[in-house]
């Protein structure tokens, strides 16, 4: 929830939305702060790195428009509440994936595992899941407790499909969507679909919010994967080709794999994960551009935003709403 989105409030909804999402950044950022106390100077510590280091908020937005796009009365304190415990989530699945990515950096910031070490990186990841789903007791509304850690279970199972494959330079486009749905929409559309239950909207509406919120979440990834390859480092935060690097097939890769010639192709499966150099991966980045890999890679993110912008057709007229066809804007078109 950063002031990119507080601007686009601004400009997009109004003051008066703008006021409403940054008094709700105010309270995830003092919730948050409370929740990462703890008689471990490790989790504490640990936390805190992990909790300042920049993150957009955008699981807790989420929360936050989708609640107020129903154009129903809802309690600002469960909503924020809530934003926070997906927040926790997010932030527990970062301290584990660069564990498994054995990354040095996250956010252009050392990475957790970096400066702890991998025990308690996963030791202190499995605190904040935990704390995360206290936040949920604690509510005790049954049908959120469900879908947040139905999300959770199948995004879990998605990280650990998306592992089975490394390696895979044949992967199929459908096999590589089902991971994207799995690690990432769930719980954006779990996000969403808390929102509207917090606002005890109708089952129509929490399924459009449901569906705007996995259509946002496969686009946000391939956004992701395409910052991979063509991002700049400074912006990022990260290594540039990491997934090439490390043998992970993405989409731009999927979309290269028809435009190579069988020489071509033998090249880069020959290089895929395998110590790469970098003039290498200059040369396969560069017949991504030239060869339109990246350009359909895009469209295909463009698609889910579309699909996302519909789902919220069935959503009453208001600023919240104007503000999450925004979001869809940012996420699909993101440089960092």
């Amino acid at each position: 929830m950063n002031a990119t989105y507080i601007e686009a409030a601004k400009r997009i909804a109004g003051e008066e939305l703008a006021f409403e999402l940054a008094q709700d950044v105010e309270a995830c950022e003092s919730l948050l702060s409370g929740i990462l106390a703890s008689p471990s100077e490790t989790v504490e510590s640990l936390g805190r790195h992990v909790s300042e280091a920049g993150g957009k908020r955008l699981r807790p937005l989420l929360v936050s428009l989708s609640a107020r796009a129903t154009g129903r009365d809802f309690d600002a304190d469960r909503v924020r509440k809530i934003g926070a415990c997906v927040e926790m989530v997010h932030m527990a699945t970062l301290v584990h994936d660069d564990v498994i990515d054995e990354a040095e950096v996250r956010r252009g910031r050392p990475s957790a595992a970096s400066i702890w070490g991998n025990t308690a990186a996963i030791l202190t990841g499995d605190v904040l899941l935990a704390k995360a789903m206290q936040i949920l007791a604690e509510d005790g509304d049954l049908r959120i407790i469900r879908t947040i850690a139905g999300a959770v279970v199948d995004m879990s199972q998605g990280e650990v499909m998306e592992v089975e494959v490394r390696g895979r330079f044949d992967l199929a486009l459908e096999d590589h969507l089902e991971i994207l749905r799995l690690k990432t929409a769930t719980f954006m559309a779990a996000c969403c679909e808390a929102g509207g239950l917090l606002a005890d909207a109708d089952e129509g509406t929490c399924v459009a919010l449901r569906t705007f919120g996995n259509a946002i979440g496969i686009a946000f990834q391939i956004a992701d994967d395409l910052l991979d390859y063509r991002g700049e480092d400074s912006r990022t935060g990260k290594p540039k080709a990491t997934d090439f690097r490390e043998a992970c097939p993405t989409l731009p890769l999927i979309a290269l794999r028809e435009k190579l010639s069988h020489e071509e192709e033998a090249f880069v499966r020959s290089r895929f994960g395998d110590r790469v150099s970098d003039e290498d991966l200059d040369m396969v980045t560069s017949w991504m551009s030239e060869r339109g890999a990246f350009d359909a890679a895009s469209r295909t993110g463009e698609d889910y935003g579309n699909e996302a912008i519909l789902a919220l057709q069935r959503l009453p007229e208001c600023s919240a709403r104007e503000l999450l066809v925004a979001i869809t804007g940012f996420v699909s078109k993101r440089d960092s």
